[in-house]
């Protein structure tokens, strides 16, 4: 019975070394990130492999635009279309996670979500594939040390160079180029609104798309930008 305890005692220390031992390089990544821009993410890997699948040359379109470079507009309808208390939440939402909650339980399914910004960066920085139980709570921890190590202007700037607006296509500058032949920093309001308006779908859209759901909420999110607090 000793000798079984001895080992049983000797895994659960391995397993918690092991489990510091990943915290430790998920904080030293992070910590990194505060002065250094990330080259990609574990999304922006994942889908280059699925787009290798269908041809071996694919790559994606992407180029990193200082925080001073993107339009406040896109900004302000970023902030209204994804995550209107950004400035006040120390990564997550709780009355936000709690509607969606409440409305995925009225539907029987899952049709809304209340990730912050902060939790969707953690996610596009780290994960890819399948969500399982252990992987929302690694979110959790890297949310949390996120908020910790940078400003909210530093999760937002990084947050906009990566996420995915079009196949293959990701952060502002380059969804300004190919959704409007123009630049991050020179996006008007009506186009801020509209890439804002495609995040939830970004592979729905491509150059010059304008079905009547996207032109209804480019609309709504274009009226609350105005209202929108940035950092």
């Amino acid at each position: 019975m000793k000798p079984l305890l001895r080992w049983s005692g000797r895994l659960i220390l391995l397993a918690l070394a092991v489990l510091i031992a990943v915290q430790f390089w998920f904080f030293v990544q992070i910590a990194y990130w505060v002065k250094f821009n990330p080259s990609s993410t574990a999304f922006m890997r994942g889908r280059l492999e699925l787009m290798r699948d269908d041809n071996a040359k694919a790559k994606l379109r992407h180029q990193w635009a200082p925080y001073a470079k993107i339009s406040v507009h896109l900004k302000r309808s970023i902030i209204a279309a994804e995550d209107s208390t950004f400035l006040e939440h120390r990564g997550f939402d709780w009355d936000g996670i709690k509607v969606a909650w409440e409305r995925n339980r009225r539907e029987g399914a899952l049709v809304a979500g209340g990730s912050t910004i902060t939790q969707q960066l953690a996610k596009n920085l780290f994960f890819s594939g399948k969500r399982t139980w252990w992987r929302k709570g690694q979110e959790a921890v890297v949310t949390v040390m996120l908020e910790a190590l940078m400003s909210k202007q530093r999760i937002f700037e990084i947050y906009l160079n990566v996420i995915e607006w079009g196949d293959g296509v990701f952060g502002a500058e380059a969804a300004a180029r190919y959704h409007f032949g123009g630049t991050a920093a020179g996006l008007s309001a009506e186009q801020a609104a509209r890439l804002a308006a495609m995040v939830p779908s970004p592979r729905r859209y491509g150059p010059g798309a304008n079905t009547g759901y996207l032109r209804m909420r480019t609309s709504i999110i274009a009226a609350r930008a105005r209202m929108a607090a940035v950092p």
